[in-house]
């Protein structure tokens, strides 16, 4: 039996240290949130929604044409 992963629960904590760090987030953060999805090798259900949720939570302003490349190469794995 597999054990379930638990790097949504670090993947929620690094967000919250980013929005609060200067209350925007950087492409480059949205990486290496996203890289913890990644190290496995398999984004499971708790981390798309957690991805899913970040994003949401994105502002028009962090929306820039960098943060809009990024997006559309994290989409494929949310």
């Amino acid at each position: 039996m597999s054990k379930e992963s638990r790097d949504y629960l670090e993947m929620s904590f690094r967000s919250i240290q980013c929005f609060t760090d200067d209350g925007r987030l950087m492409p480059e953060e949205l990486q290496r949130i996203a890289d913890i999805a990644l190290r496995d090798g398999v984004v499971d259900a708790n981390e798309k929604r957690v991805l899913a949720s970040i994003i949401g939570k994105l502002t028009k302003e962090e929306l820039t044409p960098s943060m809009q490349t990024k997006l559309t190469e994290l989409a494929k794995y949310i």
